[in-house]
C-alpha cells in the first residue's frame, strides 16, 4: 500500500450555502484542474441532508468522484469523510469496487461512523449504534475486497454465501483512513484501518491523537509505521494574516461544524503570507502529518493557484 508521506491534496466544494447550488458541472472541471495543477488527490465531502435552517445543498461524494474520475487519469479521489453507517456495506463494496476498477486504482477512501442524528433518523439508521455498524460494515467491505467467498452473521446483515468480482485493482483493498476523535475511533483507525483523517487540527492536537493511534496499533500487533494519516486544514494567503483573518474566521464561523467533544477548530486555520502559510504547514509536518488537504479559502482560484504554484513546492523541498 502506498505511503502518503510528502503528498498534498485540495477539498471540492460540493456542498454549498442555500440558495446556492452546487453545479456539478463547474465541479467535474475543477477536478480536471487540480489534476492539471499536480495536486496529489481530490477530496470531496458526504452528506444526504446537511442542515436545515441554514441548509446546504450537496452533490452525493461518490457520484461525483466518479464524474471526475472519467475525466482525469492521474490524481487520487478521496471522501472526507464518508458516512459509513448510513451506507449498506455489500452495495456500497461493490460500488467501491467498480470505482477503483474505472479509475485505474486510484481511490483514497476516508471513513467515519458520523455525528448528525437527524441524518442516520432520515435513512433509518440507529444513530447509538452507528459504531458498531461502522465495525461491522468495515469487515463486509474488506471480507468481499480480499475474499473468494464471504460468509456470515452480523447484527443487520445475513450472508448464506456471497462472491463478489472483479474485485478492486488496489491490493490487497483501496486504503481506508478513519476519521474521528475519541479513543475507541482511534483505536478503529489503527487497527481496523489503515490510518486516520483529521479536520481541523492543531499540530500539538494532532500529535496528541497520533501518538495514541501509534500505541493502539503497537498493543495489537500492528507495525505503527505502515499506518498512513492526512490532515484536513483551511487555509487563506494574503498580504499578512490580519489582512485575512477575519474574512477567513468569519467563513469558518459560517460554513463549518466542529465536534464540541474534538479539538477541530476553526483556530487551526493556515493565514498570512506565503512564507507565513509555509512555516505554518511545516509545523503540521513535523509532528507527523504525512499529506495536508487543503480547504482553500472560498475555494477562490486564485487561492489554489498560490498554493499549487508557491507552496506545494517549498514544502516538497
Amino acid at each position: 500500500m502506498a505511503g502518503l508521506a510528502g503528498t498534498f491534496g485540495i477539498a471540492a466544494r460540493n456542498f454549498t450555502a442555500y440558495p446556492e447550488l452546487p453545479d456539478v458541472g463547474q465541479l467535474v472541471d475543477y477536478g480536471v484542474k487540480m489534476e492539471q495543477l499536480g495536486f496529489d488527490s481530490l477530496w470531496v465531502w458526504d452528506h444526504v441532508l446537511l442542515g436545515v435552517q441554514p441548509n446546504f445543498p450537496i452533490i452525493e461524494s461518490l457520484t461525483l468522484l466518479t464524474a471526475i474520475g472519467a475525466r482525469t487519469s492521474k490524481i487520487k479521489l478521496g471522501t472526507g469523510i464518508l458516512v459509513l453507517p448510513m451506507r449498506n456495506p455489500v452495495i456500497l463494496a461493490k460500488q467501491l469496487a467498480s470505482m477503483d476498477l474505472l479509475t485505474n486504482g486510484r481511490l483514497l477512501m476516508g471513513m467515519a461512523s458520523g455525528w448528525y442524528r437527524r441524518e442516520f433518523d432520515a435513512v433509518g439508521v440507529p444513530f447509538e449504534q452507528r459504531g458498531k455498524i461502522m465495525d461491522e460494515n468495515l469487515d463486509i467491505l474488506t471480507r468481499f475486497w480480499t475474499e473468494d467467498m464471504v460468509k456470515g452473521e452480523w447484527s443487520r446483515h445475513k450472508i448464506p454465501a456471497g462472491v463478489m468480482y472483479p474485485k478492486p485493482v488496489q491490493k490487497p483493498r483501496p486504503p481506508i483512513l478513519i476519521g474521528g476523535y475519541v479513543d475507541r475511533v482511534l483505536k478503529r483507525a489503527a487497527v481496523s484501518g489503515d490510518g486516520w483523517l483529521t479536520y481541523f487540527y492543531r499540530p500539538e492536537s494532532f500529535a496528541k491523537s497520533w501518538a495514541k493511534i501509534r500505541d493502539f496499533a503497537k498493543a495489537a500487533g500492528k507495525n505503527p509505521d505502515t499506518l498512513l494519516n492526512a490532515a484536513q486544514l483551511p487555509i487563506c494567503i494574503g498580504k499578512s494574516r490580519a489582512a485575512v483573518e477575519s474574512d477567513m474566521m468569519d467563513w469558518l464561523g459560517k460554513e463549518w461544524d466542529y465536534a464540541s467533544w474534538s479539538e477541530s477548530t476553526k483556530d487551526s486555520a493556515i493565514m498570512g503570507t506565503v512564507d507565513e502559510c509555509v512555516v505554518q504547514l511545516k509545523e503540521h509536518l513535523a509532528v507527523g502529518t504525512q499529506k495536508i488537504i487543503f480547504v482553500p479559502y472560498k475555494y477562490e482560484m486564485s487561492q489554489i493557484e498560490i498554493i499549487a504554484r508557491e507552496i506545494v513546492p517549498r514544502l516538497k523541498g
